[in-house]
């Protein structure tokens, strides 16, 4: 019996049936990537709370009368352009109650290029009643146990702790939450009805070794 050449098996495999193997693989290969992007992106950072006083190493200055409001930043980190618009949203209803500061990360050694100066920054420059600092090699991040980008602090006027974790939903994307909820909150009734603190949710570590 002669055998078949790779060519007349080729000659005998219409396109279409070729198509369709194609088509099946792509969506096997999609229908495992989505759950793991879903998860990737509703996963929190490391979950740490700042202390329950303000640091009093901290080269931060509070606010004299109204609560402070820290918002520690990686300017390069994608996820943060979130924080940031749901900082513009938290400061559009409550700027007269809070003063912000966005501390963003510089290591030392790129001190003289800019490297901070991103879109992220200058889109947190723009919002009204906001400050924006740099954080030298992530030191205050640390005295405030910020691990990732995007850990929110909220302090009393009397500099106690009020909320501590992340204002988005999920990683890198704006909408009403539970973060941002709680914060509004407890600035414009002084109490929240949900926890005052909740997971952050961010992609880039703020403190390294």
């Amino acid at each position: 019996m002669p055998g078949l050449s790779i060519q007349s098996v080729r000659s005998r495999v219409s396109p279409r049936i070729i198509c369709t193997i194609l088509a099946v693989i792509w969506l096997g290969l999609v229908g495992i990537a989505l759950p793991q992007l879903w998860v990737y992106e509703v996963t929190p950072g490391a979950s740490t709370i700042s202390p329950l006083d303000w640091p009093a190493a901290s080269r931060i200055e509070p606010a004299k009368s109204l609560p402070t409001l820290l918002v520690f930043a990686h300017p390069h980190c994608p996820c943060t352009r979130a924080t940031i618009d749901e900082l513009d949203q938290l400061m559009a209803r409550c700027s007269d109650r809070v003063e912000a500061r966005v501390l963003f990360y510089q290591p030392s050694e790129l001190a003289d290029q800019q490297w901070e100066k991103t879109d992220i920054w200058y889109a947190a420059e723009k919002i009204p009643g906001v400050s924006v600092v740099i954080d030298r090699d992530g030191l205050d991040a640390k005295r405030f146990a910020a691990l990732t980008s995007g850990h929110v602090a909220l302090y009393s006027a009397n500099k106690q702790l009020l909320f501590s974790g992340g204002i988005t939903g999920s990683r890198g994307h704006a909408g009403d939450n539970a973060g941002r909820s709680a914060v509004e909150s407890l600035l414009l009734n002084g109490m929240t009805d949900r926890s005052q603190s909740a997971a952050t949710v961010g992609s880039l570590w703020l403190l390294t070794d």
